[in-house]
């Protein structure tokens, strides 16, 4: 009995110094399994081939080609129609009407007076007539747009005096917009009216229509945003 015990304990001592050096037997199933799996490596990495020649191209996606479509238009697609035709503008008969009734132009007529508004400069021609009015090569009516003030600013000198009928009325404008031009046009008519005859005076004066309105467009000043107009003050 105490042999057996001596063996046993000397097994057991062998284990245990084993376990401490890492050196444990493997069981025998465990290593037979594993004798197998690697085995099997062996065979699977034996029966693969592989080729020493390797392609230096990689593999290209190919696409068939399709024919390119131009986004401008083809000729055929747009046609192009010309039209020609002559229209007579309608400053043409009144052109050749002053160049008859005013040889020489305007510089050279008894007659005229200048008159000015703004930044508009009237040149005026009075010559007895019927009445008629034009501007510019223009019917008056016609260049004024058919604002019947404006058109009331033209008469007036020829109605306070009753002789809207009497003279035709050649005018050459320039400058400002048609508001001031017309009030130009009236003080050119004022004041030829004053060479036909000193008399007429006195009626255009009482009514006003031989002063020179000077009233313009004051100038912007530094620091604001118009003449008078100032930006919005901010406390902080």
């Amino acid at each position: 009995m105490a042999l057996q015990i001596s063996e046993e304990e000397e097994e057991n001592k062998i284990e245990k110094m084993k376990k401490k050096n890492g050196l444990i037997d493997i069981e025998p199933e465990k290593s037979t399994m594993a004798a197998s799996s690697i085995s099997s490596l062996a065979s699977s990495f034996a029966s693969l081939s592989f080729s020493s020649q390797v392609s230096q191209k990689p593999n290209a996606l190919t696409f068939p080609l399709t024919k390119s479509r131009s986004l401008s238009p083809s000729p055929k697609s747009f046609t192009t129609l010309r039209v020609c035709a002559a229209v007579a503008s309608p400053s043409e008969p009144f052109k050749d009407l002053v160049k008859t009734r005013l040889p020489g132009g305007f510089a050279a007529q008894p007659i005229i007076g200048t008159g000015r508004r703004k930044c508009s400069i009237a040149r005026v021609v009075l010559q007895e007539g019927t009445g008629q009015v034009i501007i510019n090569y223009r019917d008056a009516n016609d260049y004024l747009q058919g604002n019947p003030l404006w058109i009331q600013y033209v008469k007036v000198p020829l109605v306070t005096l009753g002789y809207e009928g009497s003279y035709d009325v050649f005018v050459k404008a320039h400058g400002g917009g048609l508001s001031s031009q017309a009030q130009a046009i009236s003080l050119g008519i004022a004041r030829a009216l004053l060479k036909v005859s000193a008399s007429h005076r006195s009626p255009l004066k009482s009514e006003g229509l031989l002063t020179r309105d000077s009233r313009i467009v004051e100038r912007k000043k530094p620091g604001l945003k118009k003449a008078r107009k100032a930006p919005q003050f901010s406390k902080r």
